[in-house]
């Protein structure tokens, strides 16, 4: 890759300004929304391809008029401004179909992960009081094995088959869309709505426990589509490709956002493929890509290939790109544009590296300017360190602290935090009068350090939530749904490394009662019916008794230490799962090796 060279503060500022530039004119009183940016892209850029998704190709004007009958169809079904709908579907045109027509009538669209099930899918659809829930068919059955009252009062199916599933006594969407109009509907549809409401509703885990709804506004959607496409220098023959999932907030924001700004096409995925990403590149001439960390990670892992540069990839976007990897990427397919970034959905604040500086998640040129502010971090306690009067200290240049930004109230695109459905939960990612009376501050739960140069770099999350497979994992949630397997009398869980990994996997102390004793097999299966994949713990400990703090909180900061180490275990066994077993088995040398996990690295890095 081409060397670094550090630019000096001004040009630093000159490359983000290409992003801020073109939304200097959104306000959030502003009568605008992304029904209007649609309606905009059918009649500017009709025939230009939106979205390529398999064979298929679905112009601007072809998705309005889809978008259009969605919206005649809710309309007819009661439905209008202010209403909430949840989507649980996977990658395919019809997701951003539903929203974008569900946004020409002022309904807010719930995006719903797809990996819940259960008592976290009715966690989630409580969380936003949906009217209505749509469901598509390939997820039927998630919604039949749900208890009836947990469920919104109105059902839709959506087959992307066409098949006939009238048995669920859902209503027919697919029915409802053929017999609905196809033109726009009247603006007094969605009358009032400003650049400050709702489009829809997001889920994120944060610091702070069980997955929180983030309400995500029309100004947030259109900003971040011109920020990126201006700090890309999207063009007319750029084209983006999306392999992640719709429901998050990179897959299901940025990159639809990016092409309604710019009237250029992205390609879908259904998921992401090692195998199926280079063809796709080629194939439909890709320059752009939004990744996570994991995606650079599966690229590398294929054997080289005398092809490795020819294709047109000429930009990556993303986050969580370890050092390491940005440079073998670069050096490897020739992509030397890597736009690395920290943020989080509903954040108020945004840092982009676009200096290029590897392992940087970007550089504030005149941080003092900005509302974001580090505040140094006690690990061990837990906490914010404060100094002698209480007051909060801030680190100074490769000083840990967590980033806190402050929330402005005025009227344009910066510092504005738009909260959770939940008022306890908006309330806790809030510090309120840290350095002045009345003012508010957003807690990120990011831990992270910066230079002399003020590059900054990500260290962790604060608290108990982590990240693995590039999703959060709340360890509340996942504590809950396993506390319903009988018999440990206490489950505590937490991330641990695994050696040449992103993130954290997750790992679960089990405290058993007189009596009680630990089944490998059935803790394993009830584990992966009721939690998503990627919150399945990795490792089980089995601690003769609970750590807990003075508080009677459970303590985990020493666990997450041992980590999976036997020989720090302190004589509880530990447990690895094996999915092709489809149990628990013995945390042994060769069991890591048949599973392909490394040995646990100690806080020295060597392993054991």
């Amino acid at each position: 890759m081409k060397p670094f060279v550090l630019p000096s503060r001004e040009e630093s500022m000159q490359r983000l300004m290409r992003g801020y530039a073109r939304v200097a004119g959104f306000t959030r009183d502003l009568a605008y929304s992304v029904a209007d940016r649609i309606e905009e892209r059918a009649a500017d850029a009709a025939d230009t391809p939106f979205i390529l998704f398999e064979d298929q190709s679905i112009s601007f004007a072809a998705m309005n008029r889809r978008a259009n009958r969605v919206a005649h169809a809710a309309r007819a079904a009661g439905l209008g401004k202010g209403d909430v709908v949840a989507l649980l579907m996977l990658n395919r045109p019809e997701f951003v179909t539903i929203w974008l027509g569900l946004a020409k009538i002022g309904v807010v669209t719930a995006l719903l992960n797809t990996g819940a099930t259960g008592e976290v899918l009715g966690h989630a659809l409580r969380q936003v009081d949906a009217r209505a829930l749509i469901v598509g068919s390939e997820l039927a059955t998630t919604v039949e094995r749900m208890v009836p009252d947990a469920l919104p009062p109105l059902l839709f199916e959506q087959s992307e088959t066409g098949a006939d599933r009238s048995a669920h006594g859902w209503r027919d969407l697919d029915a409802a869309m053929a017999g609905a109009r196809d033109d726009d509907p009247p603006r007094d549809a969605r009358e009032g709505v400003v650049l400050a409401d709702p489009l829809y509703l997001i889920f994120t885990s944060g610091t702070t426990g069980l997955p929180k709804a983030a309400r995500m506004s029309h100004m947030r959607f259109l900003n971040a589509g011109e920020m990126m496409a201006g700090l890309m220098a999207f063009g007319a023959d750029d084209v983006l490709y999306c392999v992640l999932p719709l429901y998050h907030g990179a897959g299901g924001m940025v990159v639809p956002s990016v092409a309604l700004a710019t009237g250029r096409p992205f390609v879908l995925r259904r998921k992401f493929s090692r195998s199926g990403f280079w063809p796709d590149v080629r194939r439909h001439r890709i320059t752009a890509v939004y990744y996570i960390g994991e995606i650079v990670r599966y690229l590398l892992a294929a054997p080289p290939a005398p092809g490795d540069r020819g294709h047109s990839l000429r930009v990556m976007t993303g986050a969580g790109l370890k050092p390491d990897l940005w440079e073998a990427f670069a050096d490897r397919f020739g992509v030397d544009a890597i736009i690395e970034g920290l943020g989080s959905t509903e954040a108020n604040y945004g840092i982009t590296n676009v200096d290029g500086r590897p392992g940087s998640v970007g550089r504030l040129p005149y941080p003092r300017a900005t509302n974001i502010r580090i505040l140094k971090w006690d690990v061990a306690a837990g906490e914010h360190v404060r100094d002698a009067a209480g007051n909060p200290v801030e680190a100074g240049p490769h000083e840990v602290g967590e980033l806190v930004a402050e929330i402005l109230d005025g009227n344009g695109v910066a510092g504005f935090f738009e909260g959770y459905t939940s008022a306890e939960a908006t309330e806790a990612k809030l510090l309120r009068d840290l350095f002045r009376p009345g003012d508010r501050w957003f807690r990120s739960g990011d831990l992270v350090r910066f230079d002399e140069e003020d590059y900054f770099f990500f260290v962790d999350r604060v608290g108990d939530t982590f990240r693995w497979k590039s999703e959060n994992v709340s360890t509340a949630e996942v504590e809950t749904v396993l506390s319903g397997f009988p018999g440990p009398s206490v489950v505590n869980v937490y991330g641990v490394r695994v050696p040449g990994t992103e993130g954290r996997a997750g790992m679960v102390a089990l405290t058993y009662g007189d009596g009680a004793a630990f089944d490998p097999q059935g803790f394993h299966a009830f584990a992966v019916e009721h939690l998503a994949a990627y919150a399945v713990p990795l490792f089980v400990r089995l601690s003769a008794t609970a750590e807990m703090t003075t508080t009677f909180k459970l303590r985990k900061v020493d666990l997450q230490r041992e980590g999976y180490d036997p020989a720090a275990a302190k004589g509880d066994r530990l447990y690895v799962a094996d999915p092709a077993a489809g149990r628990y088995v013995p945390l042994t040398g060769e069991a890591l090796a048949r599973l392909g996990i490394p040995p646990f690295e100690g806080a020295s890095g060597d392993a054991r």
